[in-house]
């Protein structure tokens, strides 16, 4: 592995394995899923920089064992922590799982998320029903969260582009959001990937809709060919 993810890919080890570590000595509930949180945060860390050293199925592997994190921190997390659906769905999209993707979106969607009023629970109910071909719903949701301050509005022409099935405004939508992404010094984990492009890309490629995007943080298993 190139030394710069090598270097990360240990990081995101150390973090997985310090996790499991203090995962067994908690009883509260409330720990518990929080720390379930970080493992499911390390290894999808992890998972981010085998994928851009190109080491595509040990990545996967990573990314579906996060997903798997990430719900199970679900059941004692707060009402409106819709950031473990989006973190378990995005992860099998990573990892190119349809099957599991299917499952965590189907999840999601039976939890309420796209009737949240919530920015982030729409968002988490819009990756769903793209995944499950939901497009037209998609559409909708999308569209209401274009219309909010308190959402990235690249992000949401993006996947109101995909829905409505606009290669114009799908280029333009995630153009931007691979910009702000090579704008930004802090990402998820601290590993320097696009990963909400990543995403995008994969929802956008099962329509023909994906583009060629060469940038430093997006790796090339995610250009539209």
């Amino acid at each position: 592995m190139a030394s710069e993810w090598a270097a990360h890919f240990e990081r995101e080890r150390g973090r997985y394995e310090d996790g499991i570590t203090r995962l067994s000595g908690l009883d509260d509930p409330d720990d518990r899923q929080r720390q379930l949180t970080r493992i499911a945060n390390a290894l999808y860390g992890a998972g981010l920089a085998l994928l851009m050293d190109g080491r595509e199925a040990e990545a996967a592997e990573r990314f579906v064992q996060a997903a798997e994190r990430y719900r199970e921190s679900y059941a004692d997390a707060p009402p409106g922590s819709w950031g473990r659906p989006i973190g378990a769905v995005k992860a099998r999209l990573m990892a190119d799982d349809r099957d599991g993707a299917a499952a965590d979106a189907r999840w999601a969607l039976d939890e309420a998320a796209a009737e949240s009023e919530s920015p982030i629970g729409r968002y988490a109910g819009c990756l769903a029903l793209l995944v499950l071909g939901q497009d037209d719903a998609a559409a909708r949701l999308a569209a209401s969260l274009r219309s909010r301050d308190d959402f990235p509005g690249p992000v949401a022409d993006a996947l109101h582009a995909i829905a409505q099935g606009d290669r114009p405004g799908y280029e333009l939508g995630v153009g931007a959001v691979l910009a702000s992404f090579e704008e930004r010094e802090e990402h998820l984990e601290d590993v320097p990937i696009a990963d909400t492009v990543v995403v995008l890309q994969s929802l956008a490629r099962r329509r023909g809709l994906a583009s060629d995007l060469l940038s430093r943080v997006v790796p090339r298993s995610s250009l539209g060919r």
